[in-house]
């Protein structure tokens, strides 16, 4: 069986970085892109609890039942790691929903609860076995829930980046006095 706590690890890495990059964005520059054609950070993180929140709840309906069968040419798929590179820009195919926008603190602390249930859900199936469980994902192809989880944190690295980007570009306030 794979090892889930490699899988925990790397989320814990990658939600630590995130928090760290998010230092960064003043709370008065939560919601401003940099640019016109970017996001802001209250964005990028709505778009991180979204997709969480989806892969967890899929997972979490999912494996009430048992597994379908999955023809094994079906379950090739990109390397994991195109998503942590950010070589490959890609446009979310999920809408943002509006509703998840708040100020900055409420909004890292619903991300904070997002990643709670997704390591609550890795406990609850501690001991099953989640590889015979496949959902495609709209880039990469068929992947098994351990691969989702580990894709989750991946993303997170991803998104992490571009918030880097975005403290960087966010217009520099002058302070006259």
């Amino acid at each position: 069986m794979p090892n889930l706590q490699f899988t925990r690890e790397k989320l814990a890495r990658a939600q630590h970085g995130l928090l760290k990059a998010a230092d960064a964005i003043p709370a008065s520059a939560w919601e401003t892109p940099p640019f016109a054609t970017s996001w802001s950070a209250a964005q990028v993180i709505a778009h991180l609890c979204q997709v969480e929140r989806s892969v967890v709840g899929y997972a979490d309906r999912v494996t009430r039942n048992p597994p379908l069968p999955i023809p094994v040419l079906k379950r090739i798929h990109f390397p994991l790691a195109l998503v942590e590179l950010r070589i490959i820009r890609r446009k979310t195919p999920v809408p943002l929903d509006p509703e998840l926008f708040a100020e900055k603190e409420t909004m890292l602390a619903d991300l904070r609860a997002v990643r709670e249930r997704t390591l609550a859900f890795l406990e609850e199936m501690h001991g099953r076995d989640l590889r015979a469980y496949y959902w495609p994902h709209p880039f990469l192809g068929m992947l098994n829930f351990y691969d989702w989880f580990t894709m989750v944190a991946a993303h997170q690295i991803r998104h992490t980046k571009q918030i880097v980007d975005l403290a960087k570009n966010l217009p520099k306030r002058v302070v006259t006095s």
